[in-house]
């Protein structure tokens, strides 16, 4: 969910044939970039939009879903990304990814702009219903909830979001689910709503002073209240919410080989492997084990 400053590191390698992209020149081939390790999708034909390449776009300032090390892309949404397109055919190096303001994201890739995105996106709710007038969503793929903090040392007694009083603020950021329950749940409180382009931004004016608190998705809070010692997450606020990919509604076949494969590493068990690599010490829901798999669709 963000908008980052860092270049990331893209190789292409043409190594498989892939059908040319969704544009007026473009024509269906063989699924895929190469043959899956883990057997190859027998579905239909899906394109991308460059031959032998599928480009993901994603935040990249997002912990622990999304963030560059080295000029790496690393996280949760990026290991899963690589997991799934193995499983449809494409290698790691056929993988490129492109950085993405999350307020405009999800209207670029229903223009083309490139072939998917996977960046901690809701799919479910109000926002979720609005984003899928736009983009098609995949079968889920996390559970997520908000979460609200705020700097122990500047606002000892506030406890919970309800305690906000007119007058103060909270950070959020542009385009979220915490932007939205923010304005429905604070801003009748006479509380101002501070919207932020980059989640971090918000937590470092927290940090700061400059705003009272922060509403944000919980993994993402814990992992940055982790780097700074005057953050703390004190609440979790709204429903809980699923995320998905997205994907232009024009490339269907590319959805069905992607919810395929996504099927596939949750049933061999990769989903939960990668799940505990970046939430150590919290069980995998039941929907993405092995003995649940197949109840994660949106029609489940």
């Amino acid at each position: 969910m963000h908008l980052r400053r860092v270049k990331v590191a893209v190789i292409v390698s043409v190594l498989a044939l892939v059908g040319v992209a969704c544009s007026n020149s473009s024509s269906s081939t063989s699924a895929g970039g190469s043959s899956s390790s883990a057997g190859s999708y027998t579905g239909a034909p899906f394109t991308t939009l460059t031959q032998g390449t599928l480009l993901m776009a994603s935040c990249l300032d997002y912990a622990p879903f999304e963030n560059v090390k080295n000029g790496e892309p690393y996280g949760f949404d990026i290991d899963m990304t690589y997991a799934i397109a193995e499983k449809i055919g494409f290698t790691h190096d056929q993988v490129q990814w492109k950085k993405a303001n999350f307020d405009t994201i999800f209207t670029a890739v229903a223009n083309n702009a490139f072939d998917g995105v996977a960046a901690a996106a809701t799919a479910t709710g109000d926002l979720g219903a609005e984003r899928a007038q736009v983009v098609t969503f995949s079968d889920y793929y996390y559970d997520a909830r908000l979460s609200f903090a705020v700097n122990p040392a500047q606002t000892p007694d506030l406890t919970a979001s309800d305690q906000m009083t007119s007058g103060q603020s909270v950070g959020v950021q542009k385009g979220t689910t915490g932007a939205k329950w923010a304005i429905d749940n604070l801003e009748p409180l006479g509380v101002t709503v501070k919207t932020y382009t980059v989640v971090t931004d918000a937590f470092r004016d927290l940090s700061a002073g400059n705003v009272t608190a922060v509403v944000n998705d919980e993994p993402s809070s814990y992992a940055i209240a982790q780097t700074m010692s005057d953050v703390k997450v004190v609440e979790a606020v709204g429903d809980v919410d699923k995320y998905a990919f997205a994907f232009a509604p024009t490339n269907q076949p590319l959805v069905d080989a992607w919810n395929w494969g996504l099927a596939q590493v949750i049933a061999d068990g990769e989903y939960a492997t990668i799940f505990q690599k970046y939430f150590p010490g919290t069980p995998v829901p039941s929907e993405y084990t092995p003995e649940g798999a197949g109840s994660a669709s949106p029609s489940a």
